[in-house]
């Protein structure tokens, strides 16, 4: 299958220094090899490639280009499918924007296209050429935020030891895992992760529990979440729980059962952020937002968790504006190489920063993965890179640090 993959890197200068025109040779008689179309563009700073080839082999190769010292930074940007190429020679062609002008490289691209004109102009791949050539593409992450200039160290959460049981005829148990903000070297709060007795899944918990009862237990079980932070002296920090949407609107008096047992734990209403997440349906929306309005008025925090994994995503957004936005996993995980997941999460940074909603990232795992996320304008974080969650209490933090100041010189 004919597959065409655009990727973008930047000049490893602290390589040995080696000849771009070399370079470009050995990889024309390689990919000319296993029938490969490669249009380089380089501005004495960054790359951005385009290959043409059969799957397999063009993947391949990108691995190989991944593992080259000489790049830093490689995202992808798109892989695409189509039923011809779109470029005449096969092998590696280089345009250097250095000895050319960005109009004198547009048009020498353009000489080389097997398209009519007429569709270059509508072309991904084309628009992506244009907007390297005529805009001078700066690094995604700046020197601060390098990966290799941090390290992790471990810290002790303030608070007390874990505790065993709190209440008779428990139904279920809570880990903690907190949100932290590295960069001021904080907790922000306390996520409560329900638990099954036997330390098992939220899915096996509430798989067991009758279709007819889940919202009911759904809020019933935050009870033990509030009694669980007031054992532990969570002070003032926040604590954050997870609810079904549709269980503000199907349990009567819901928001009134979570007042009382905030009141009951010793907590103040502005201490609890309620989490609602994407990945169920709201029906009657109507009513959910009366519940959302309660909530507001006792003065409950509101998030939006796994922000872009369900049915809601932006519509959501324009009939409420939570607190906080949680913005899922899937989209942060390896965001560092990933040009798309950059691009949406760039937009969701700009849209909270207007609105003035506080964005958190979850799932955090790898120190590359904060950095990107960093430098792009985001504060609170959350996952195993941080804290792993600890079945009735709160586990040891670590904390980024740097090693040493960054080099890196453009």
């Amino acid at each position: 299958m004919l597959t065409t993959l655009i990727y973008r890197s930047q000049l490893n200068s602290s390589c040995e220094p080696f000849s771009l025109i070399s370079l470009v040779e050995e990889a024309k008689q390689r990919n000319a090899g296993v029938d490969i179309t490669g249009i380089l563009l380089f501005n004495g700073v960054d790359f951005l490639q385009i290959l043409e080839g059969a799957e397999e082999d063009v993947v391949k190769l990108f691995h190989k280009i991944r593992a080259d010292e000489r790049h830093l930074g490689v995202v992808e940007l798109m892989r695409d499918y189509g039923s011809r190429r779109r470029f005449d020679n096969v092998g590696m062609l280089l345009f250097d924007l250095q000895v050319q002008t960005p109009k004198a490289v547009l048009e020498s691209v353009l000489r080389y296209s097997k398209l009519d004109s007429y569709l270059t102009s509508e072309d991904r791949v084309f628009k992506f050429i244009q907007t390297f050539i005529t805009r001078s593409q700066l690094p995604d992450a700046g020197d601060r935020y390098r990966p290799d200039s941090w390290t992790l160290a471990s810290g002790i959460a303030p608070f007390g030891h874990g505790v065993d049981g709190l209440m008779a005829n428990q139904i279920c148990q809570f880990a903690f895992q907190p949100i932290v903000e590295p960069s001021e070297g904080k907790i922000t709060s306390l996520e409560a992760l329900i638990r099954g007795n036997d330390g098992g899944s939220p899915e096996h918990f509430f798989n067991a529990i009758p279709p007819e009862k889940v919202y009911e237990v759904d809020l019933q079980t935050k009870a033990y979440a509030f009694a669980l932070a007031e054992k532990i002296g969570i002070g003032d920090h926040k604590i954050a729980i997870n609810l079904l949407p549709m269980s503000l609107v199907n349990v009567p008096n819901a928001v009134e059962f979570l007042l009382e047992n905030i009141v009951k734990h010793h907590l103040l209403p502005e201490q609890v952020v309620v989490e609602v997440t994407e990945n169920e349906m709201i029906s009657g929306f109507n009513r959910f937002n009366s519940a959302i309005k309660q909530l507001r008025a006792a003065g409950i925090g509101l998030a939006i968790d796994d922000f872009g994994s369900g049915y809601a995503g932006l519509s959501l957004l324009t009939r409420f504006q939570p607190d906080k936005i949680k913005i899922d996993r899937e989209i942060v995980s390896d965001i560092h190489l990933s040009g798309p997941k950059q691009a949406i999460v760039k937009s969701i940074v700009s849209c909270c920063t207007d609105l003035e909603i506080t964005l958190v990232a979850e799932g955090i795992e790898k120190i590359e993965e904060w950095c990107w996320l960093e430098s792009a304008g985001i504060r609170r974080f959350q996952g195993f890179l941080f804290a792993r969650p600890q079945l009735n209490g709160v586990g040891n933090i670590h904390w980024p640090q740097i090693q040493r100041p960054a080099s890196f010189n453009n």
